[in-house]
């Protein structure tokens, strides 16, 4: 427990944040001391120099005059030039912390604040500010009482002697921080950047090195579920097994400095989060680089023991970048790293890579791909906007832009009728023309699109369908359905849009269908399936898309409120006719998912039909509805009319039912 102080010490407290001065104000006076407040850099130099604090505890970032300036008139200044100044600051780069020592700080608190940080370094400078102003009364008495002072003399010489060595340590401390990482104590990125340089301008030497850049599968996955404190705790260990796969132990890189001469030391550097990086120097060839990669995924194939009796898997995807003469820069040699990693993880996670060229050029066109998607959803966004907020058609706003929805019918194999569309998305590039959906919708994903996108998307269906209503008023039973991504359903404000977008069209209960995929019932969780009754209760179908393809959902499919499941495309091209009285094992498994849906009480679509036999076949297996390219491909809202205009297109060419309704059996 740290100490009260034994006489009423005052401190001034300089910070522009109301919460931080509530949460320092408090724990300093529950602590004994005096406290003053100043909000900025100005008002803290006034209150200084008519009411001089024994301490300041200075905040780095303020309007008006910073901290920096702040501390900088206050030593200029002879009534305030000796009172010491404690930095409070969240910047933790090392820049930023010479900077202000060298302007007569004396110390930094990080924020957040921790209580015992807090408390212990305002003692350590208040106690030596007091030992500072003893020493000076001390001298001036010295003067007439030499002989009577010399053993107090001599004690405090010693104090100050404890306090200077604890000051050159925490210094120390502060060096060592600057270049590694707090959780696992292995050098951070500055360590590596500068380890990078000097042997990149190594021209005596001019040693081979190889850099492996290692980014964790599934931590995030691993992170969430057992919590912050797991996830620190495996990413210690991984760093104990990376440097037990290179021989060393934790204390083998404490303090080593990244100009230390010659080569040959491989080290391992965090960067942050879940990346890692090995550098391996003075290596003899492509062979021994490789090599160190498979020995670092044979034991990231044995399982990580936490606390708690947690036992958790992770891999690790590799990216390798070799020295090239080309290398001048630092950055350079660990963005081609990190490329080759992300082309690893692409490949299947648990994989290593070798950079090439190649690969920063499709790095390249990802990059741009990704700024022209910015472009087009902010654009497709705004004229959203103006056809809201116009009220005037959506096709009559007069605004080009380049998404668009596709409809592909939905057909009723009892009565051929046209039963409802899928909504598909297209994206219409001015340059590279039309993108697949396949292309996009992963980066929208990955950079946090996808929400925009899907609002967009879920609005303009609806907005649709209320048209077509309105035109064909004999289709009031006419469905729409709408896809929906697992990261969108973990969107918190979904329901709220997706209720507040019907209540704008008024489109009865029923009508629109929400597509979801199997994988979205394996990762979700209580608030998902919350958020899928709150759909339900808008009076939103639920779909299961392209089912049977991922890992199996049996277990919970029960436990949601899902209406209809898609057979996927995969399983309807495998059917074929009974050969010799014994049906393909396509025909069981399409035949096996519509059972289990009729079993459930849900309806079951076939997807992808493009011949008559998979129409005939599905059909006989008591299929509901089937869409593909034998009815029609995705059709721009015009043509989808067409369509419209003769719902039954279809009745008079129906297939008759071919009995499949025991594709185990034999005829």
């Amino acid at each position: 427990m740290n100490a009260i102080p034994t006489a009423t010490q005052s401190i001034l407290i300089v910070d522009d944040d109301p919460a931080n001065l509530e949460v320092l104000s408090n724990l300093l006076e529950r602590s004994g001391y005096e406290v003053l407040i100043a909000r900025d850099g100005q008002s803290a130099i006034e209150r200084a120099q008519y009411d001089p604090p024994d301490l300041i505890c200075l905040d780095v970032m303020m309007p008006g005059i910073d901290g920096f300036e702040t501390c900088r008139r206050l030593k200029e200044m002879a009534d305030t030039a000796d009172i010491p100044v404690i930095f409070m600051t969240a910047l933790s780069d090392i820049e930023h912390q010479v900077m202000g020592l060298s302007l007569g700080a004396v110390d930094y608190i990080p924020k957040p604040f921790y209580e015992d940080v807090v408390l212990s370094r305002v003692q350590l400078h208040l106690k030596l500010r007091r030992l500072t102003d003893s020493l000076a009364n001390q001298n001036q008495q010295l003067e007439k009482l030499v002989g009577d002072r010399t053993h107090q003399l001599e004690d405090t010489i010693h104090q100050l002697q404890v306090t200077q060595r604890e000051l050159e340590q925490r210094e120390q401390q502060l060096a060592h921080d600057a270049l590694h990482d707090s959780l696992t104590g292995l050098p951070n990125r500055v360590w590596l950047m500068n380890r990078l340089n000097t042997l990149i301008h190594n021209t005596s030497n001019s040693p081979e090195f190889a850099v492996l850049f290692l980014d964790l599968d599934r931590f995030k996955v691993i992170n969430d579920s057992l919590g912050h404190l797991a996830g620190d705790a495996l990413l210690e260990t991984v760093a104990q097994r990376l440097l037990a796969t290179l021989g060393h132990d934790s204390q083998t890189l404490a303090h080593l400095s990244p100009d230390f001469p010659g080569v040959g030391i491989s080290t391992v550097s965090r960067l942050g989060g879940d990346e890692f990086v090995i550098l391996l120097e003075n290596i003899s060839g492509l062979e021994e680089v490789l090599e160190v990669a498979r020995q670092v995924q044979r034991q990231f194939s044995l399982p990580f023991h936490l606390a708690n009796n947690y036992e958790v898997f992770t891999n690790a995807s590799i990216g390798i970048a070799l020295k090239n003469a080309q290398y001048l820069h630092c950055e350079n040699v660990l963005r081609d790293a990190d490329i080759a990693m992300y082309q690893a993880k692409q490949a299947g996670r648990g994989r290593y890579a070798i950079f090439n060229p190649q690969m920063q050029a499709r790095a390249k066109l990802r990059l741009e791909l990704e700024n022209d998607l910015r472009h087009a959803v902010e654009q497709k966004l705004v004229i959203q906007e103006h056809w809201q907020g116009s009220g005037s058609h959506r096709q009559g706003a007069g605004v080009d832009n380049e998404f668009s929805l596709y409809y592909q019918p939905l057909i009723c194999l009892d009565t051929g009728k046209i039963r409802g569309f899928e909504a598909l998305l297209r994206w219409h590039h001015p340059e590279k023309g039309l993108i697949s959906p396949v292309d996009f919708i992963p980066i929208s994903e990955e950079i946090g699109l996808i929400h925009q996108l899907g609002s967009w998307v879920f609005w303009e269906a609806c907005q649709q369908l209320s048209d077509w209503r309105s035109q064909f008023p004999h289709l009031q039973d006419l469905t729409l359905n709408v896809n929906l991504s697992t990261i969108q359903l973990m969107q918190p404000q979904l329901v709220e849009l997706i209720e507040n977008v019907l209540m704008g069209v008024q489109l009865p209960q029923g009508c629109i269908k929400l597509e979801i995929t199997e994988t979205c019932l394996l990762q979700s969780n209580a608030q998902v399936f919350d958020i899928l009754r709150k759909l339900q209760e808008l009076g939103l179908s639920l779909c299961i898309d392209d089912f049977g393809t991922g890992y199996s959902s049996l277990s919970r499919l029960h436990e949601f409120p899902v209406h209809t499941l898609k057979i996927d495309k995969a399983f309807v091209a495998r059917l074929q006719e009974k050969s010799n009285g014994i049906c393909e094992n396509g025909n069981e498994i399409v035949h096996t998912i519509i059972t289990l849906a009729h079993a459930l009480g849900m309806d079951a679509v076939a997807e992808g039909i493009e011949t008559p036999t998979q129409l005939a076949i599905v059909r006989a297996m008591g299929c509901e509805l089937a869409q593909g390219y034998l009815f029609s491909r995705p059709l721009p809202p015009q043509e989808a009319e067409t369509f419209l205009a003769t719902p039954e297109r279809f009745t008079a060419w129906l297939p008759p039912a071919v009995n499949h309704s025991t594709p185990s059996s034999t005829t």
